[in-house]
């Protein structure tokens, strides 16, 4: 399951909408709909995401949110780290070849850590 599919679940469960009500109002087939919630199709294009929002009536920040959501919910990630240092090649490969070995707790923690010093780098940038 991505982040984005995640979220798609929980306002359906939240607004009491079935998968094959919200298809048939996003113009989609309900098997479609499954398969992006479950992480099986690529990330959402832009006038789909715009279609949920419009859906579920959401607005602002949490427009934001379930676009950042969607950006960050491809399943399939490719990492070019040819440009890139040993260090930042030998971390992709870790992260590929061990991220099914790591628990809820672990990944939430690494999740977190990563935006950290991507926070700290762009600041260390300006």
């Amino acid at each position: 399951m991505t982040p984005f599919g995640r979220r798609i679940r929980e306002l359906r469960a939240e607004r009491g909408v079935t998968q094959k009500e919200m298809a048939a109002a996003l113009g989609v087939s309900a098997a479609w709909l499954s398969a992006l919630e479950k992480g099986q199709r690529g990330r959402p294009n832009w006038n789909f995401i715009q279609r949920v929002i419009a859906y579920f009536n959401i607005i602002w920040d949490d427009a934001d949110e379930l676009a950042r959501l969607a950006h960050v919910s491809h399943p399939r990630v490719a990492v070019d780290t040819s440009q890139l240092s040993a260090e930042a090649t030998e971390l992709a490969n870790l992260l590929a070849d061990h991220i099914g070995e790591l628990d809820e707790e672990d990944l939430r923690a690494l999740i977190h850590e990563v935006k950290r010093l991507t926070e700290k780098a762009k600041r260390a940038k300006r």
